[in-house]
């Protein structure tokens, strides 16, 4: 049997999966949230009711990163998102990590804050998280410098996840552009077919993104 997807087009997590079932060409079952019940099924599966969530026979997989390691144990494919290589899968972990916690966070800080009632909202935490982008920007862009990848020298985790954080986190808080190793990162990812993919998946969902026009 296929594994199956519980899943929305327009989260970045979900993306960062997405990306690696389509670098992969992995058969799976998508499960698109907004149709045919299936946030219910997720619920049912899944109390906690975050996405996205991979059923594939007896395992029920939670939590983006797990999800991919997952399929690269039991779906192997031509690509793998994880070196076999001890060192070189460190680094690959480390780096996705730094965009769960250092990119993902603080732009999805910033989001969340503007759909609360404005009595409830949190100037100080959106001004720390907009003040750690900054800080991830400016790191990024300086390891990004003569490299192609963001870990292990090839196309990974680490980049499954770049790809979706990094696109979203553009438009919440612009990366400067100062930061020209960064962009070029950004571009090459954008134009990478399995991204390019998900981008397009996501197009009809643009409104709900709550900061304003996502533009590529």
């Amino acid at each position: 049997m296929q594994p199956i997807l519980y899943a929305h087009p327009f989260s970045s997590y979900c993306q960062k999966v997405l990306v690696a079932l389509y670098e992969n060409g992995t058969p799976f079952e998508y499960r698109h949230l907004e149709e045919n019940g299936h946030m219910d099924e997720l619920a049912r599966r899944w109390p906690i009711k975050r996405f996205p969530l991979l059923v594939d026979g007896a395992h029920t997989v939670i939590e983006a990163s797990t999800i991919v390691e997952h399929l690269q144990l039991h779906h192997p494919g031509p690509s793998p998102m994880i070196p076999a290589e001890p060192e070189a899968a460190l680094e690959v972990r480390m780096l996705d990590r730094f965009f769960d916690n250092y990119v993902s966070t603080p732009q999805q800080k910033c989001v969340f804050d503007v759909l609360r009632p404005e009595a409830e909202r949190d100037a100080r935490g959106v001004a720390e998280a907009g003040a750690m982008l900054d800080t991830a920007y400016a790191w990024l862009d300086a390891r990004m410098a003569g490299r192609t990848w963001a870990a292990a020298g090839r196309f990974s985790l680490a980049d499954c996840a770049a790809a979706p954080f990094l696109f979203y986190a553009h438009f919440t808080r612009p990366i400067p552009e100062a930061h020209a190793h960064l962009h070029a990162y950004r571009r090459r990812l954008l134009v990478r077919p399995s991204f390019a993919r998900a981008v397009d998946e996501a197009r009809p969902y643009r409104h709900y993104f709550p900061l304003g026009a996502i533009e590529d």
